[in-house]
This record gives structure tokens, C-alpha cells and sequence, in this order.
């Protein structure tokens, strides 16, 4: 039986919505990301964003041009301006989606390895280089609640996206869209 719902991503098969992503000029997104850009997301509460930005991993992903994960970095917000144990998280929480998403199985344990041997200012772009060189399609990363982060977890996450970019799309992800309720720029 399928019900309205105002408290997290909507799921089709459960909830009454309207398509996710007739929600979006689709078209001008899929030309971003074929354009190999980095872009922002924001919008008030409880608007979608989540909703759309699963669709959006699912139709790329059915597509099958590129391999499309998303992730949720909230859980980084709780270490504040603790940055080895922010980075690993976010770290761990890609990896994770990585396998739940697309079944990667091998993306926690790389996630670990790198986690071990890598100071936590380069940790991601370490570990997101590795990944995008060992994956055939290019790869898009959908981070959502980025703007939960503070401080220097915040800065070191965007310097190190932005260290990667030049990198992309053998080495680092082809497209990365930072979601949340406030604008970083």
C-alpha cells in the first residue's frame, strides 16, 4: 500500500510522487556530467534532493556509460574539526555505497588499505584516483549532505576534490555533485 512521505528519500514502489527526475531539466544535468563538471546542489529541506539525486544514480548506472555512486557524508559531521577520523569516515561511507549500490565488493577493503597508509589530507583523492583508474566507465560521485561538514573536515574534503580534478576522468571521478541545504560557494 503506497502512503505520502515527508521524511526522507522517496521510494516509488512505497510512496506516491511524481517521477524524480522530470523534476529537473534532466537534460542540462546529463550535459554537465558528460561535460566532465563538478557542480552544486542546494535547495531548502525536505524538497527532493536525495530523492533526485538517486534517480540520477540509477538512470546513469542503467545507462551503463558511467558507474554512478551515491553517498551520504553525514556521518562525518559528528568528528567536526577531528580530520583523521572525518576523512575516514567519508572515505568508508563511499566505499560502502560503492557496494551497496553497485555491488563493488572490493571498494571497502581498498577503502581500508589506503585508510592505513595515507595521511588524512590526501585520503581521498588517493583513494578516489585508485578506484577511477581500476574502473572501465567514468566514475560520478553524488556526495550528499556536504554542507553538514565544518571546518577544516570541509576544506580538506573540497581541496582534495579539487586537487583531483585535473586528474579526470581516468583518475579521478569524471563528475562530482556536492548536494546539501546551503550553498558552499
Amino acid at each position: 500500500m503506497r502512503f505520502f512521505n515527508t521524511e526522507g528519500p522517496v521510494r516509488p514502489d512505497d510512496h506516491y510522487c511524481l517521477p524524480p527526475l522530470s523534476r529537473w531539466d534532466l537534460d542540462e544535468i546529463l550535459s554537465l556530467v558528460d561535460q566532465k563538471k563538478y557542480f552544486l546542489l542546494h535547495a531548502p529541506r525536505q524538497t527532493g534532493k536525495t530523492t533526485c539525486l538517486l534517480a540520477l544514480m540509477e538512470h546513469l548506472n542503467r545507462d551503463g556509460r558511467y558507474r554512478a555512486v551515491y553517498a551520504n557524508l553525514e556521518g562525518a559531521q559528528a568528528w567536526r574539526e577531528r580530520l583523521a577520523e572525518a576523512i575516514a569516515t567519508i572515505v568508508t561511507d563511499i566505499a560502502n555505497s560503492a557496494q551497496v549500490w553497485l555491488g563493488d565488493e572490493a571498494r571497502p577493503r581498498h577503502a581500508q588499505e589506503v585508510l592505513s597508509n595515507t595521511a588524512p589530507g590526501s585520503a581521498l583523492s588517493i583513494f578516489l584516483s585508485q578506484w577511477c583508474q581500476r574502473t572501465p566507465q567514468p566514475l560520478v560521485l553524488l556526495l550528499d549532505e556536504v554542507d553538514a561538514l565544518i571546518g577544516d573536515t570541509l576544506i580538506s574534503l573540497l581541496r582534495q576534490l579539487r586537487a583531483g580534478y585535473p586528474q579526470r576522468p581516468q583518475a579521478f571521478p569524471q563528475t562530482v555533485v556536492l548536494c546539501g541545504v546551503r550553498d558552499l560557494r
